[in-house]
């Protein structure tokens, strides 16, 4: 399955607003119900789908919206907390996780893994089902993946990983198939440590994400990045905004290119790692920089595309480096717009 040459796709994660957290808080105190606080999501989710349509990118999400506490700068629960909520085996209690030696302040409230893990409706198809509603355009679902899902935790039932992943694996492909059989036509799995960890844990991981595939006839993507973390204004500063917190390994593109997928999103200074491995797979560029606040011209975003010579143009996606999530919202839609005009002029 192959789709035409520079279809344009988001990530994932779109602004989030600086009310959101405001009103997260008047939860906490009382002041609003957590029905309302649902309603702020949906409303959230879908502004995030009309910014995806108004920018003219072809294959759209939900903005992950709904996935989202107390997260407009804070580490990615929406990737994480929300999910192992929906898992069994892993407790609603959490401790702080050291996730990079980049910062040892930086840490991640991780679930406690003290069961066996079991299946659990991790909302997919809901999600698929939302974001349908509003848009006449291809729907892409994206999930964090099983690396990802076991790293953060603290593990205290299996003491491996690779039994981790598997079992997760196993949750992970029984939600695809049904998200499958709702109509959906793109998944795409997140997993930001490859670069992280050694590489028998990537080999594992790429088994785990294998398996999550399998029978998966859906187009899949597999999104690699380095992290995206942004902690304040006070942390970043200038253009800056957000940090790779996981790129301090070896990067083993030689081990990614085993997942079997239909495409690789990377970030654009990521593309030529992959010359003479990628095989038959297509891949996204991620020529629109998410952790820099200038918003890419078409033609800047077009010559980052032209400058990977190796990889043909039927080969050839575009999307944006990471999640927009952190950015303010007409920084996002400009970065989208950029790539989907950028389409139009290769």
């Amino acid at each position: 399955m192959a789709l035409d040459k520079y279809t344009t796709s988001v990530v994932g994660s779109y602004s989030v607003p600086r009310w959101y957290a405001a009103l997260e808080k008047q939860v906490e105190s009382g002041a609003l119900s957590a029905e309302d606080m649902a309603d702020v999501q949906f409303r959230a989710s879908q502004a995030a789908i009309a910014d995806q349509e108004a920018s003219g990118v072809d294959i759209i999400g939900g903005g992950e919206m709904h996935r989202r506490t107390n997260n407009r700068h804070a580490p990615p629960n929406a990737m994480l907390n929300h999910f192992w909520a929906k898992i069994p085996g892993f407790s609603s209690e959490t401790r702080p996780k050291p996730i990079t030696p980049k910062d040892s302040d930086v840490t991640h409230p991780g679930a406690v893994l003290n069961g066996k893990i079991e299946y659990g409706d991790l909302g997919l198809v809901e999600e698929f089902e939302m974001v349908s509603r509003f848009t006449d355009k291809e729907v892409k679902i994206t999930m964090t993946g099983p690396h990802m899902l076991a790293k953060v935790a603290h593990d205290e039932y299996y003491g491996d990983i690779k039994q981790v992943m598997q079992d997760l694996a196993k949750v992970l492909n029984r939600n695809f198939r049904y998200l499958q059989e709702a109509g959906c036509k793109h998944i795409q799995v997140d997993e930001p440590l490859f670069a992280a960890v050694e590489r028998d844990e990537v080999e594992a991981a790429v088994e785990a994400i294998n398996q999550s595939f399998e029978g998966i006839d859906m187009y899949k993507w597999v999104h690699i990045c380095q992290g995206n973390y942004s902690v304040s204004d006070e942390f970043d500063s200038g253009d800056q905004i957000g940090h790779r917190y996981f790129d301090f390994g070896e990067y083993p593109a030689d081990l990614i290119s085993r997942i079997e997928c239909d495409a690789l999103m990377v970030e654009y200074d990521f593309v030529d790692t992959y010359e003479g491995l990628l095989g038959d797979k297509q891949l996204a560029i991620g020529a629109s920089d998410v952790q820099n606040k200038q918003v890419e011209t078409p033609e800047e975003i077009a010559e980052r595309v032209r400058s990977h010579e190796w990889l043909s143009p039927e080969q050839t996606l575009i999307t944006t480096s990471c999640g927009l999530n952190h950015l303010p919202r007409e920084i996002a839609f400009g970065k989208l717009k950029a790539i989907a005009d950028a389409k139009a002029a290769l």
